[in-house]
């Protein structure tokens, strides 16, 4: 299983798009997106996905996004 961790600047009205694409993807077993931190983490699990492949979904939403390691 593979963790990715991103500070984005996502908003709670882009939650809901993104959700609809993060749960239609088989290879996220769980994500979270912590509001009260400034940077808006985002955090990842799941299997065979990549940071590209994220970072390029939440710039296609408008979404910012820097990988954290």
């Amino acid at each position: 299983m593979e963790i990715l961790v991103f500070k984005t600047n996502l908003s709670r009205r882009q939650l809901k798009q993104m959700s609809a694409v993060f749960d239609a993807t088989r290879d996220l077993i769980r994500w979270h997106v912590d509001f009260a931190d400034c940077d808006r983490v985002l955090r990842i699990e799941g299997q065979d996905i990549s940071s590209q492949q994220i970072m390029a979904v939440l710039r296609e939403m408008g979404v910012a996004c820097e990988e954290l390691t």
